[in-house]
């Protein structure tokens, strides 16, 4: 089985909402802001650099979340190896690069298709490790 190996972002806003993006035309599944690492690149710096491409911010990461793998969105038999990251924007996202599409999600919300990660791993972070603390 193939790895595709990645650092993923989660950002919030003051709605508690999470922001998504549709990577490509032609795919349909919501997913973090983030992207594959370069040869040799470190996921922190991966992470940052593809928040500036994609949506336009500089970021500040707050914590280190985790290293988790899960099934890909829109590659069939691969593998996706995830660094997640809780960051903080400076400014305000809008999209830049290949990005088809953003939104702000409600981690509630069932009207949305969202990709593995968001769903077995993201979604259920925000909820017990800062919703539970507000």
């Amino acid at each position: 089985m193939k790895i595709i190996t990645v650092a993923a972002a989660i950002i919030l806003n003051s709605d508690r909402q999470l922001l998504l993006v549709v990577r490509k035309k032609n795919t349909d599944c919501f997913m973090q802001v983030g992207g594959k690492l370069e040869p040799d690149e470190a996921p922190e710096y991966t992470m940052l650099r593809e928040i500036q491409e994609e949506i336009g911010c500089q970021a500040e990461i707050q914590q280190f979340i985790g290293r988790f793998e899960t099934q890909t969105a829109n590659e069939p038999d691969h593998q996706l190896v995830s660094y997640v990251y809780l960051v903080q924007l400076d400014g305000e996202p809008h999209i830049e690069a290949e990005i088809a599409e953003m939104k702000w999600v409600d981690l509630d919300q069932e009207d949305v298709k969202l990709a593995p990660l968001t769903t077995e791993i993201v979604i259920p972070w925000v909820k017990k490790n800062l919703l539970a603390q507000a």
